[in-house]
């Protein structure tokens, strides 16, 4: 086999491979010798096939098996014999494409490899990590935003009429075309108006009645309603109302700290405590991350793949163009062109990312299968009831895979980072942490 250069150009390579005919003849007999034990054939005993026979038979399919192998084992050494990494899957093409058996094959191969990444003295990092205590006061608001969704409801004034919000107690009596319908009728059935638990409509003709109100209700069954018999059909519902309740927050003291599974208030205070200060940690640590990147970035200069830095500047390109454009779904819209702005930033996302990558290989720093396995399960519950489905989704799915653990990857080369960089603890209100993680959304890269 014989393999010449045809392109050495900054990052990119390319190269013409030809397979002799008589190489190609030599592995397709290889094969068939190898297969001609098991082949059962009319007239013939188990094995006993002539190998002429089994070429004529067999020949075309096993020479592009053997063409497919050859040129894969010719890649996998060139590799391995120059080092190169490539950014993407390699392009190779066949170049006679008037081939006919007896001939020759030429193929050409081209790629844009991965650069050689310069070592980063990771000890003459000095970054500051930003520390916030959670403070009465933050406590006191959590706290109050608790009793808030932890709603009761009292009955309002005698005469009031209900509003968006509460909570009216009702017997209704559903009926289509006159006819009451199976599932249609309650008593003491409690509603709170504008949650959408009932079918569109129904609530707010609500709003406004008051307790020994009777109320017609009338309303459109959605066309795709669950109950086909329904579904489409105009329905009519008798309601009766029982009860008008307004929402109060609930009292903060030991009984809805029970509420949330705590021995009394002062526990539920501690609760909160460090869960505001584990907020604070990850919003300090997002804060730390980017002067981290900051940092590497002017440390570290090399060549980028043109087509990474394309493919991201146009992946930024589209996603800023959807942001800006909410009310259009899927990708029925004008080309959209990236930017130098969007290339500057797709430039700085690829060198930092190849950065990261390596330091990770070097480092043998990998994503353990129990990681993937907790990342999966996080993900699953966004689908209460179709958690299983999700996860069978994701261990088929290698291009969902591959986006579950570039993040924890990541975080996790970040993390050995901070262990051999100098860091500086500094005391902060949490008002300053604000400021540093709105700074960031704002120049968010």
């Amino acid at each position: 086999m014989q393999v010449t250069e045809t392109l050495n150009d900054g990052l990119k390579r390319g190269y013409q491979i030809v397979l002799s005919a008589a190489e190609l003849d030599e592995k397709v007999n290889e094969k068939l010798l190898e297969a001609q034990p098991e082949v059962e054939m009319k007239g013939f005993r188990k094995g006993k096939v002539p190998m002429a026979l089994l070429k004529k038979q067999f020949g075309d399919r096993v020479m592009g098996e053997a063409m497919q192998e050859s040129i894969d084992g010719a890649m996998s050494k060139h590799f391995e014999d120059t080092g190169d990494r490539p950014a993407l899957q390699p392009e190779i093409k066949m170049t006679n494409e008037d081939w006919k058996p007896g001939d020759d094959v030429d193929v050409s191969v081209s790629y844009e490899k991965l650069p050689e990444i310069p070592d980063v003295d990771l000890k003459g990092v000095k970054l500051e990590k930003l520390v916030v205590k959670a403070e009465d006061k933050d406590i006191d608001e959590a706290l109050s935003n608790l009793a808030e969704n932890t709603q009761n409801f009292e009955d309002r004034k005698k005469g009031a009429k209900a509003k968006d919000g509460d909570q009216v107690t009702i017997d209704f009596l559903g009926k289509v075309d006159g006819e009451p319908f199976e599932g249609g009728a309650a008593e003491d059935y409690p509603l709170v108006l504008g949650s959408g638990s009932f079918i569109p409509g129904f609530e707010e003709q609500l709003v406004g009645t008051k307790v020994g109100d009777e109320k017609e209700v009338n309303v459109d069954f959605p066309a795709e309603y669950q109950a086909e018999h329904l579904a489409g059909k105009a329905a009519v519902f008798e309601c009766k109302i029982k009860a008008v309740k307004e929402p109060k927050a609930a009292e903060i003291n030991d009984e809805m700290a029970k509420q949330f599974g705590a021995e009394d208030l002062a526990a539920l205070k501690t609760q909160v405590a460090e869960r505001l200060e584990a907020e604070f940690g990850g919003a300090s640590r997002a804060v730390m991350k980017r002067k981290l990147l900051d940092e590497l970035d002017k440390m570290v200069k090399f060549d980028l793949p043109p087509s990474l830095v394309e493919a991201e500047a146009n992946q930024i390109a589209h996603q800023l163009w959807h942001e800006e454009n909410p009310e259009v779904e899927g990708h029925d819209h004008p080309e959209i062109e990236a930017t130098d702005e969007h290339k500057a930033l797709a430039e700085r996302r690829v060198r930092l990312g190849l950065l990261l990558a390596e330091m990770g290989r070097k480092n043998e720093i990998e994503v353990s299968d129990a990681e993937m396995t907790q990342a999966i399960m996080n993900q699953a519950r966004q689908y209460p009831g179709q958690e299983r489905q999700f996860f069978e989704f994701v261990q088929q799915n290698q291009q969902m895979q591959q986006q579950m653990r570039a993040p924890i990857f990541e975080d996790k080369v970040v993390d050995y980072i901070f262990e051999l960089a100098e860091i500086k603890e500094k005391k902060v209100k949490k008002a300053d942490l604000e400021k540093a993680v709105e700074a960031l959304e704002d120049d968010a890269s």
